[in-house]
């Protein structure tokens, strides 16, 4: 019996190194939200970031990663903060604030401003490059 051992290329590690997520993944992930991560609370975070992962669980990870505020909601300050780590800082304050007033228009289904987990899955499916960018390959 050999043990199989993951081996990251260095493209791999950079990768996660740059994204300006990590340390709300880890959040996210770990049982008590402080991002240290238990193997079991790593192991899991892989399953929902592989390729094979259904949709509807990205989706509710994603929703969770982008709820900055932890009030089971994306509201525009939670925008803000994706829209400003997307961009890494590059948009202006008016910028960001215009792009997260078109988010919400396009996406708040019941128009009370902010997304629900509801109004989230509905906005992923109408991206169909989601589940090819929501994912760690390993």
């Amino acid at each position: 019996m050999g043990s199989k051992q993951t081996v990251f290329t260095h493209e791999q590690l950079e990768a996660y190194q740059d994204n300006p997520f990590r340390q709300r993944i880890a959040q996210v992930f770990s049982e008590d939200g402080d991002g240290h991560m238990t193997l079991d609370n790593f192991l899991d975070m892989f399953s929902v970031m592989s390729e094979m992962a259904p949709r509807d669980l990205k989706a509710y990870y994603a929703f969770k990663i982008y709820d900055f505020n932890d009030d089971d909601y994306i509201c525009a300050w939670d925008l803000e903060q994706t829209v400003t780590r997307l961009t890494r800082g590059e948009l202006s304050t008016e910028e960001v604030s215009l792009v997260c007033e078109k988010v919400l228009d396009e996406a708040d289904g019941d128009h009370d401003g902010r997304l629900s987990l509801e109004d989230f899955q509905n906005m992923i499916l109408r991206a169909p490059d989601f589940l090819s960018t929501f994912h760690i390959r390993i």
